[in-house]
């Protein structure tokens, strides 16, 4: 577990993370406001949280789950190929990634929340 949380914190500084939260897209404090306090079930959610050379928009920690809100920008031929990158680091690290785009978690929150529940209680 300590070789996990080491790659989670190493790369980016706090600065980055932070000016990250403050700018946050519509999508990501409609689901940040899902999600935080332990709202979802009792997990506990971080925002913007490193993992090696990448933050994650929300983490769970005790299911190893990232939640990732793309916007247009994730749908273009470099941006699949970068989150296909992502993903795989990541699942080196045991960790699964899901991915909802704006429009989902704008328009079908309740959706979104389900698939994530479903997801989180699967996960041992």
């Amino acid at each position: 577990m300590d070789r996990f949380r080491n790659r989670l914190r190493d790369g980016t500084t706090p600065g980055r993370r932070r000016l990250l939260r403050r700018n946050a897209t519509a999508a990501e404090r409609a689901l940040w406001r899902l999600l935080r306090s332990r709202q979802l079930e009792g997990y506990k959610f971080r925002r913007q949280q490193e993992a090696g050379p990448y933050i994650l928009d929300f983490y769970c920690a005790a299911k190893r789950v990232a939640v990732e809100v793309d916007g247009s920008q994730h749908y273009t031929r470099n941006g699949l190929a970068d989150d296909a990158e992502r993903s795989m680091y990541l699942l080196g690290l045991g960790v699964r990634v899901l991915r909802f785009t704006n429009v989902d978690v704008l328009t079908n929150a309740e959706g979104v929340v389900t698939t994530l529940l479903r997801t989180l209680q699967e996960r041992r």
